[in-house]
């Protein structure tokens, strides 16, 4: 599999290209615009394209609509950071094969880059509510009167490694529990209290509780 990465945040692509080649992944050009990625593209016929969302001058709304366009028919995974109902909505009707989010499991992307390959189309687990909406024709303003609680933010993953720590779990349990390494799971603890706007694990486990996460209360 020859993939194109199109970028423009150069320690991403780095680390896009050492994750992918440590995985028997060939990276068939490497480049920070919309503009060189459609030549190189063009150039090379790379079986895949992994495509950046928020880029200057070309974003990657544009460029995968300028591939299309012209002719280039090779499928296209947007990467990106934005959870956007728009941009995905903009990208499947450009055509894109899949929408992916930069927090995914690193060990997710692969498996999806050859769904991709298989015709299928791949969409980050934590927009499947985006993409149902998107399909039945509503948007979020539809949506805008459901209650906001302190844990919407988070993703499926953080919901359940916060369930986890209302259980007052340690972080080696949890990544044994969830069959992930305890980096990862610290790498989500972080992301949990950030969102939750709290400075340690007591206090988000107590959000916890109090708004039905966990199964043990909080003493």
């Amino acid at each position: 599999m020859r993939v194109l990465l199109i970028d423009d945040h150069s320690l991403v692509r780095k680390g896009l290209e050492v994750m992918l080649q440590s995985r028997g992944v060939e990276i068939a050009a490497s480049v920070d615009s919309g503009h060189e990625g459609i030549e190189k593209a063009r150039q090379l016929n790379p079986d895949i394209i992994l495509l950046d969302v928020q880029m200057p001058e070309m974003n990657g709304l544009e460029t995968l609509a300028r591939l299309r366009k012209e002719g280039i028919d090779i499928p296209v995974l947007m990467l990106t950071m934005s959870r956007d109902e728009s941009d995905l909505q903009g990208a499947l009707r450009n055509g894109a094969q899949g929408y992916l989010l930069k927090d995914m499991e690193p060990e997710d992307l692969v498996p999806a880059l050859k769904s991709a390959l298989n015709g299928d189309n791949v969409v980050a687990k934590e927009l499947i509510g985006s993409l149902t909406r998107i399909v039945q024709g509503k948007t979020d303003a539809d949506d805008a009167r459901k209650p906001v609680t302190p844990v919407s933010d988070l993703t499926p993953r953080e919901h359940e490694i916060l369930c986890h720590i209302a259980e007052g779990q340690s972080n080696k349990v949890i990544a044994r529990s969830l069959d992930i390494t305890d980096g990862t799971v610290k790498l989500h603890v972080k992301s949990i209290l950030r969102k939750l706007g709290v400075h340690s694990r007591v206090e988000a486990a107590v959000i916890a509780v109090e708004n039905g996460l966990g199964r043990k209360k909080i003493r």
